[in-house]
């Protein structure tokens, strides 16, 4: 399910970011609301993600498709060109995911932060609860870091 929120937050940011482009500068109102709209409800998508993902997995994710996917609807919607450099660099950008993905782990599972969560807000994970867990969280990291 962790990979699903993931795929959801990515779709949303990319909305976010035609937008972006479609607002001219943020001198349209409705494409401005819109991306205002996607990029913040994209951030619980991501949140949800990163309770079960490793951080560093799903940002590479996140990264590679999210740019792959704005890189392809730029070149149909917006007419952008694609030039041999730039297909190599995609290329290299998805062969780094595809890679981590073979070499790291892929399964969901909870993280450090999510056990501390559960131990503090066991069944409650309010806002509030939440903040003191992360507080917790990180008062118990050694100072050498």
């Amino acid at each position: 399910m962790s990979w699903m929120w993931l795929y959801l937050a990515i779709v949303l940011e990319v909305a976010a970011t035609v937008c972006m482009k479609l607002s001219d500068g943020c001198s349209r109102a409705i494409p401005s609301v819109f991306m205002v709209l996607f990029y913040g409800v994209s951030f619980f998508p991501t949140a949800m993600a990163l309770r079960r993902l490793d951080v560093g997995m799903a940002y590479a994710v996140w990264s590679a498709v999210g740019t792959t996917l704005v890189t392809l609807i730029g070149m149909v919607l917006f007419k952008e060109q694609m030039s041999p450099s730039k297909m190599a660099a995609l290329g290299i950008i998805i062969f780094g995911v595809v890679l981590l993905n073979l070499i790291g782990n892929r399964e969901e599972r909870p993280t450090r932060s999510t056990r501390v969560v559960e131990r503090v807000a066991p069944k409650l994970h309010s806002p509030t609860l939440v903040m003191l867990a992360s507080e917790k969280l990180s008062s118990t990291r050694s100072p050498s870091r």
